[in-house]
């Protein structure tokens, strides 16, 4: 085989933030394959092959890129972020473990800012001491699953990052992960809403989980729960290094 598949991550938004690695794959590129807003981040040269899809064609756009490497592209998956979060590297795996044909195929994973670090650092340091992330949407677990996720979190005092929080198709998931964390003895600790961060109109707000309301949240936004030490310090929000 003399192709090769990259599975890469674009960062948050911001050219700025994609790493130097990720940039040279993308330059080497015969083929780009992923979601169609991120396929649109990559610009159009002689040579490369663009193949946009939907955002729910995850397994058929990863056999898609197998195929195309094994053919002899250099074949690169895009996510948004970091590849290896609620993104394509889970997927391109689990497409190869049902095609053992394809295992001699170089791979290579290439990590990205993900937004869940690019929100935090916009904020401050909330996740400055454990922290976990989970993911919102209920397309490929149940619902179930996610408030018991949560409830343990809350119970074992990490910060949380919250991706995919609320979508057109399932808009009240967000205002049940609220309400399972006021339950749960969370209606004091600081929520920080991180909109399109490193894009033209970010916006990033701080307030108490019992102010959240399900409408300050969109799929372009990272919500991130703090702890039960997570404090302001001027604009900024905080968690401390040292559990008390």
């Amino acid at each position: 085989m003399t192709g090769a598949l990259t599975i890469a991550g674009l960062g948050p938004g911001s050219d700025a933030l994609v790493t130097p690695e990720v940039t040279a794959a993308l330059a080497n590129a015969t083929d780009i394959l992923g979601y169609a807003p991120y396929v649109a981040r990559v610009p159009e040269r002689p040579g490369l092959k663009l193949h946009p899809s939907d955002n729910r064609e995850e397994l058929q756009r990863a056999r898609e890129a197998l195929r195309l490497a094994s053919e002899g592209g250099q074949v690169v998956v895009v996510s948004s972020g970091d590849p290896g979060v609620f993104a394509m590297a889970s997927a391109v795996f689990e497409a190869l473990e049902q095609a053992p044909q394809y295992q001699a195929l170089p791979i290579r994973v290439l990590p990205g800012i993900t937004a869940m670090l690019a929100a935090a650092a916009r904020a401050g340091a909330p996740l400055g001491h454990d922290f976990c992330a989970i993911n919102l949407s209920d397309n490929l677990k149940p619902w179930p699953v996610i408030e018991k996720r949560l409830r343990l979190a809350a119970e074992a005092d990490f910060s949380i990052a919250m991706y995919n929080p609320r979508s057109a198709s399932r808009p009240e998931g967000f205002g049940r992960a609220l309400a399972v964390l006021r339950e749960a003895g969370c209606g004091e600790r600081l929520v920080i809403f991180a909109r399109a961060i490193s894009a033209a109109d970010e916006k990033i707000e701080t307030v108490t989980l019992n102010e959240a309301r399900p409408e300050m949240a969109d799929m372009r936004t990272l919500v991130i729960v703090g702890n039960s030490q997570t404090r302001r310090v001027g604009r900024w929000v905080y968690t401390p290094r040292r559990v008390e």
